[in-house]
């Protein structure tokens, strides 16, 4: 299955337009739709004002929101057009706290979600629970872009970080198309369980599984000799020159809502190369 239904939500010109690169590039790979969804984030809930903010300071806050949904719109028309690409922009205003049921029901019906990384210095608080929305409401596979990420319409080399778990095995599935384009798919555990149903050969079943769609695979197995596995894979992956690396979303529950653990946060904050996440 191709990637044909893309998405990405804008809501700052300054972190969009790798993201949107991304996602051109991809369409145009694919032959599918690029859709932005364009949103300026209205702070004027509760907690962001005093109680006796009057009337014109809550329209001025919503003012300022529709603006910014115009020029982003405006931002992602321009540049989705140049790339010569099917696409779609859609502008609207949401509340920060209701932010996250817009992108979700948008990620449902898309077959991968290109965001920004949500922890860049200059990134708006609404970049975090876009992400969140996304993986855990919309249940849609994130590629997530750093800053500096290099575009590319097919990955040479991808990194596939593998623990066992039903989160690892989701990002992979999800990320067939990637993985049947590349050239090289390295299959990475890092400390593999003694005691574990692959303790005599790590990786050695994904890989199989793998191959039988014809898909070059290669097993790396590491020891942790940094602090946080994320650590580990990222310096791997710099090694190794990834163009993508693919893992499972970890996230736990906080008043009914998932968000993302520390593994993950600690892969998106550093991330080098861009990653794509599933849970």
């Amino acid at each position: 299955m191709a990637y044909k239904n893309l998405l990405s939500i804008v809501t700052d010109t300054k972190t969009a337009a790798v993201p949107l690169a991304q996602m051109a590039a991809l369409a145009e790979e694919s032959g599918g739709h690029a859709e932005a969804l364009c949103l300026g984030v209205d702070r004027s809930q509760t907690g962001y004002y005093y109680a006796g903010a009057n009337a014109m300071i809550l329209q001025e806050t919503l003012s300022r929101a529709k603006e910014e949904a115009v020029e982003a719109r405006a931002f992602a028309e321009e540049t989705l057009s140049k790339a010569g690409v099917l696409y779609s922009a859609e502008e609207g205003v949401a509340q920060l706290a209701d932010l996250g049921r817009h992108v979700a029901h948008r990620a449902r019906f898309s077959d991968l979600v290109v965001l920004p990384g949500p922890y860049a210095r200059d990134t708006g608080p609404e970049a975090e629970p876009i992400v969140e929305a996304a993986l855990f409401e919309g249940r849609a596979p994130v590629l997530i872009m750093p800053r500096k990420a290099a575009v590319f319409a097919k990955p040479k080399t991808v990194l596939v970080a593998w623990n066992e778990s039903l989160e690892s095995m989701t990002a992979i599935r999800k990320a067939h198309p990637f993985l049947k384009a590349a050239d090289l798919v390295r299959v990475v555990v890092v400390d593999p369980p003694q005691h574990g149903p692959e303790r005599s050969d790590p990786g050695g079943m994904l890989s199989q599984m793998l191959s039988r769609h014809g898909i070059n695979c290669e097993i790396d197995v590491l020891s942790k000799t940094m602090t946080r596995v994320s650590d580990v894979l990222m310096r791997h992956a710099v090694d190794t020159n990834a163009d993508l690396m693919v893992m499972g979303a970890y996230g736990h529950s906080r008043f009914r809502e998932a968000i993302l653990g520390g593994a993950t946060r600690n892969m998106l904050e550093q991330a080098k190369v861009p990653v794509l996440m599933a849970h």
